[in-house]
C-alpha cells in the first residue's frame, strides 16, 4: 500500500518553540487528538495524550511548551517531554509520547498516513 500524505498546516504557522497546531489522526483504529510543533528547526508531531494519565497536554489550544520553550509540558500534572523525541524527561510520566511522521515540503507540513 502506497503512503499518502495529508496536509496539516503551512510551515510558517509553526514558530520555533512556539504554539503548535492541533489536528485529529486515525491511530490504531481510533480518532485521536494530535499536534505538530517546530523545534530545532524541524517539524515534529505527537499524539496529544500525556503518558501519565491520558489527558491532552496543552493548557490552552496549541500551548504545549513550558514558559522557556525547553520542554513540552502536561497542563494537568506537569509531566515533561523532550520536544525533539517525545521522551519523558521529568514529572510523572513513565514513557514517551507517541510520535507521528510528518514532513515539511515546499513550506507545507504533511502527515504521512
Amino acid at each position: 500500500m502506497a503512503e499518502t500524505k495529508r496536509l496539516i498546516c503551512r510551515g510558517d504557522e509553526l514558530a520555533e518553540c512556539g504554539d503548535g497546531v492541533r489536528f485529529v489522526v486515525d491511530h490504531q483504529g481510533r480518532s485521536e487528538p494530535a499536534f505538530v510543533i517546530r523545534y530545532g528547526g524541524e517539524v515534529r508531531a505527537y499524539i496529544n495524550r500525556c503518558m501519565h494519565i491520558p489527558y491532552e497536554l496543552d493548557w490552552h489550544p496549541g500551548k504545549f511548551f513550558d514558559s522557556e520553550g525547553l520542554v513540552l509540558i502536561c497542563s494537568v500534572h506537569g509531566a515533561s517531554y523532550d520536544p525533539a523525541t517525545g521522551q519523558c524527561v521529568g514529572g510523572p510520566c513513565y514513557q514517551g509520547l507517541t510520535n507521528l511522521t510528518v514532513e515539511e515540503i515546499a513550506g507545507l507540513v504533511y502527515l504521512a498516513e
